[in-house]
């Protein structure tokens, strides 16, 4: 049996893990980061399926974000090659026919972002958008003085309780909640709801979307991964984990699927909640520290990525389809995958209704949606995907703050990383860099400069 010994293990390739890995390899630790698929990512992933270019999500970047871009930076990324910037969002109703453009890049498209904001009259009325004022403003209060006060409620129950019309709830609140995160108004936390919007407050010059320019491994995670290299790092692929090393209450290693195993003074655990569940179980199971995260519940996303004769629409751009199945979407061709005539990928919602139905029915059920919304899709399809993962995520459902974990834990040699330990961003992108970087520094024992 072979066994190596490594400073750090850390069990994932996912923006958490990565995070954390760079931190470490910059301070001079020998790190070796497992990770279980052919590709490194994770949920910021693509792959090749049987002919097909697919993404292991619908992502966009959020121009606030601070974590992130200073990691690419530290990676030698550069964000205008990496990104096409996009200066609008669209909704559309479930007519066929009524759309509204948000302008969402203050500094680079001003008249169209005041325009967006008080025009289509439409979509939002002159009422709805009054009565999200004192919602937003009670909101905000609470996130600062009493933020688990804002997790009892769903966003749903604090828009009714503070006068928020239909209108208003139906064609923005929910577009936000279920386009972004999955689940409708009436399951989703009013504190990450809040939460999530507030840090672009003080940076609202900041604020806008990019779309990808490739895919996520291709355009981001390998110039991150030959960084790490770089710095005397490893990262193996096709490496699944299939148990901790636990000796005297200490985590000393892991044992791989092949039967190998590898030593560490520290392991960091940075695989989604589910599969980290799974691997603390055995070692830990009924210790106290533990039970808050075995009660973390979570939640699955499911996708559906087309390949289409022609553009869908005139623009890559984020679109909501309030009142249809499809939370969001956008045309890729001319950023993420140009290498065919038309590329969409949708959010399906609510994800439970779709994450056991058969593509087919699946296909059928958007392209009626899509019909809806004055989207042509039946025609155009050529080809298609549907992605689906039960419960990568954590539900970010009222009461779900409380059972976060922090990186750091009670056993020996054994941290955390992930979108779901607690940090401030939630489960995104810039969400799962934080956490890596507070994961080293539990790996540390100290705070990073």
């Amino acid at each position: 049996m072979n066994t190596q010994r490594w400073d750090t293990l850390i069990i994932g390739s996912g923006l958490a893990g990565l995070s954390c890995g760079l931190e470490l390899a910059e301070r001079g630790q020998r790190v070796h980061i497992l990770e279980a698929a052919p590709y490194p990512g994770g949920r910021t992933s693509n792959w090749a399926d049987t002919g097909m270019e697919v993404e292991s999500g619908f992502h966009k970047y959020i121009g606030f974000y601070q974590a992130l871009p200073d990691l690419l930076r530290r990676a030698g990324i550069k964000l205008n090659k990496m990104l096409t910037w996009e200066k609008t969002f669209e909704i559309r109703l479930p007519d066929g026919e009524t759309t509204g453009e948000y302008g969402i890049a203050p500094l680079k498209s001003p008249i169209k972002t005041v325009s967006g904001a008080f025009g289509n009259s439409d979509i939002l009325s002159a009422v709805d958008k009054a009565s999200l004022m004192p919602f937003v403003a009670e909101g905000l209060r609470l996130l600062a003085e009493d933020p688990m006060e804002l997790d009892t409620y769903s966003v749903a129950e604090f828009a009714r309780k503070h006068g928020v019309k239909d209108g208003a709830l139906d064609n923005i609140l929910t577009p936000l909640t279920s386009g972004v995160l999955f689940l409708p108004p009436d399951r989703y936390s009013a504190l990450v709801f809040f939460g999530l919007f507030a840090p672009g407050l003080p940076r609202f010059y900041k604020l806008q979307l990019g779309a990808f320019n490739g895919g996520m491994t291709d355009v981001m995670i390998a110039p991150i991964v030959a960084k790490l290299e770089s710095l005397g790092s490893r990262v193996s692929l096709n490496s699944p984990v299939s148990a901790l090393s636990v000796k005297e209450g200490r985590v000393t290693g892991v044992s791989l699927a092949d039967g190998s195993t590898l030593d560490a003074d520290h392991v960091v655990l940075a695989t989604e909640v589910s599969a980290a569940k799974h691997l603390l179980q055995p070692a830990f199971d009924g210790e106290q520290w533990l039970r808050p995260l075995q009660e973390l519940p979570t939640m699955p996303d499911v996708t559906i990525q087309l390949e289409l004769s022609k553009p869908l629409l005139p623009q890559d751009r984020a679109t909501f389809g309030p009142g249809t199945c499809i939370g969001s979407f956008s045309e890729q061709s001319r950023t993420t995958f140009r290498g065919v005539p038309g590329r969409v990928s949708m959010i399906l919602t609510p994800p439970e209704e779709f994450i056991e139905m058969p593509d087919e029915l699946i296909f059928e059920r958007v392209c009626e949606d899509a019909d809806k919304l004055g989207l042509g899709l039946r025609a155009a399809a050529t080809d298609y995907r549907v992605i689906r993962r039960p419960d990568h995520f954590y539900a970010v459902q009222p009461g779900s703050e409380r059972l976060r974990p922090e990186q750091r834990t009670p056993v020996p040699g054994l941290s955390l990383a992930g979108d779901y330990t607690r940090q401030p961003m939630y489960a995104t992108m810039e969400g799962a860099v934080l956490s890596g970087r507070k994961a080293a520094e539990a790996v540390l024992g100290r705070e990073l400069d």
